[in-house]
């Protein structure tokens, strides 16, 4: 792959008003965003002094429709152009329920036959979203023994990833769905939750933090626990926040990247530590709300996000699904 810098001029491109003449609104936000100066930096860094590249895209399986096939374009062209280690998936893989086995035709046609690009070639790392658990949730997880880039050894997992310093990155990625407890008198969702012992995967992910001495601590679920989307006050939103917020405050979780809601997000609450990603616009999207005061950047547009890291920070960009910058920022330790 062609490594080219964090941006295409030099470190000079500036992403806030008055700088390189490109404004915030520009960049696609409704308002400012006020970012706080001891975690965002006002500069990004060339893409060749990160350690660690990653896509993520989430709520796409729809066999190449609603600009299925128009993300995963751009998502090819973005990784042939820039530097990416792998993609992440934020669940709801297969619309509209799932796959009945690691043999289904939809593997093909809403997966293999759409993320065609060589770049695109790399390991996916999965979770399951709601949708998944319609049909058999564990075929995507035997699905790793027959693919070469799906890798999902179970239905929570982590990964350690190094840095050029010696520093590492810890990734958890959880299942929300058995957390969510009208989920086991659900006709569709219960049969597939049943069994699953919520309280075993949190000791799971709480001993994990506790234990990780990892610079940088990110957690990746389906359920948003916080949405400038449709679902702010929904039921499964308040359920995966009640059980996971605390765990994350106090563990010290610097980001936590979820999909669900169809549209692309970053959303901070004041006085909480951890940044929150939404990507779920990998097809379909729905309306977001602008007036929310914990949301830093909203949009209804079908994309992906690009995530840049080193032992300082965090970088994220959102492009869309015609291959425009959306959104831009940087997140350093506090």
């Amino acid at each position: 792959m062609k490594r080219r810098t964090f941006m295409k001029n030099s470190l000079g491109t500036a992403i806030t008003a008055g700088l390189g003449g490109i404004t915030l609104s520009s960049l696609g936000l409704t308002k400012p965003t006020q970012l706080e100066s001891e975690d965002i930096r006002q500069l990004l860094k060339p893409k060749d002094a990160y350690d660690l590249h990653f896509m993520a895209v989430g709520d796409w399986g729809r066999n190449g429709a609603d600009h299925q096939l128009a993300v995963a374009e751009q998502m090819g062209k973005w990784a042939d152009q820039h530097p990416n280690d792998f993609i992440i998936s934020t669940g709801d893989n297969f619309y509209p329920s799932g796959v009945v086995s690691e043999h289904d035709p939809l593997w093909h046609y809403s997966f293999e036959n759409i993320y065609t690009a060589f770049s695109l070639q790399w390991d996916w790392y999965p979770i399951l979203g709601n949708h998944d658990y319609k049909s058999d949730p564990d075929a995507q997880v035997r699905y790793s023994t027959i693919s070469r880039r799906w890798k999902m050894p179970a239905r929570y997992y982590s990964k350690t990833f190094a840095l050029k310093d010696g520093k590492k990155v810890l990734m958890a990625f959880i299942d929300t769905n058995p957390m969510i407890p009208e989920f086991y008198s659900n006709s569709e969702y219960g049969p597939h939750v049943a069994g699953q012992q919520p309280e075993k995967q949190l000791a799971w992910l709480d001993q994990l933090l506790e234990n990780s001495d990892e610079h940088w601590k990110i957690v990746i679920g389906h359920h948003p626990l916080y949405t400038a989307g449709p679902r702010t006050t929904n039921y499964d939103t308040l359920a995966v926040r009640k059980v996971l917020e605390s765990i994350f405050e106090k563990r010290g979780v610097d980001i936590y990247l979820s999909g669900h809601e169809h549209s692309l997000q970053h959303l901070k609450v004041e006085g909480k530590k951890f940044h929150q990603f939404i990507s779920g616009a990998g097809s379909e999207v729905t309306p977001v709300k602008t007036d929310l005061p914990y949301s830093r950047f909203a949009k209804d547009q079908y994309g992906f996000f690009s995530f840049s890291i080193s032992s300082e920070e965090i970088a994220c960009q959102v492009i869309s699904h015609e291959g425009i910058e959306l959104y831009r920022t940087v997140l350093t330790k506090v």
